[in-house]
């Protein structure tokens, strides 16, 4: 069985909650090997969607393809290998106008179907080309106990724009057969 729980509960409150659980944090904040589940972390090699380009993160695809009112999509992100500083802000840029299909497309997507077309796949390259045996270690503790995987954001649900989506609720749906398409 695999959970989700947020990063911002107290350890202690987890280990209560889930006494025989182990308790791993899959955020850029992890201080063990699980860390490569970071969107933010360097994997490399990361093909971006609908150009010949290549990311060493997914979320510097994701920030890089970002549109704002004020600055267009910003490919010098998808070579960041610092996990700092990757997020491009409407503070900074004006509002979001959404992710360009391509470095060079014309088509803005919107944001659930930039996620479903630039973000989903990315992460799902990753797993599949870069974290297999990591993907292999959770699903293998997880057949014996439960595993809580600890994220920031907890929303599972592809298509909510209320909140970000949880990259580790598409951990769980790969090792469960249902990551979303």
């Amino acid at each position: 069985m695999i959970i989700i729980e947020s990063k911002k509960k107290t350890l202690e409150s987890l280990k209560a909650q889930y006494p025989d659980a182990m308790i791993i944090d899959v955020t850029s904040h992890a201080q063990d090997e699980f860390v490569k589940f970071s969107p933010f972390y360097p994997n490399g090699g990361i093909p971006v969607p609908f150009t010949d380009d290549i990311a060493v993160s997914v979320e510097g695809i994701w920030q890089g393809l970002k549109v704002f009112e004020d600055a267009d999509v910003d490919p010098t992100f998808f070579s960041k290998r610092d996990m700092k500083n990757l997020k491009r802000t409407v503070r900074k840029f004006g509002p979001c106008l959404g992710h360009r299909k391509g470095v060079h497309g014309e088509e803005l997507l919107g944001y659930i179907e930039a996620r479903k077309l630039i973000y989903l796949p990315c992460y799902k390259w990753v797993l599949e080309n870069k974290l297999q045996k990591l993907v292999a270690a959770v699903r293998i503790i997880s057949k014996n106990k439960p595993v809580v995987l600890l994220d920031y954001n907890t929303n599972p649900d592809v298509n909510n724009p209320k909140k970000p989506l949880s990259h580790a609720s598409l951990i769980k749906a790969y090792i469960e057969g249902n990551y979303p398409e």
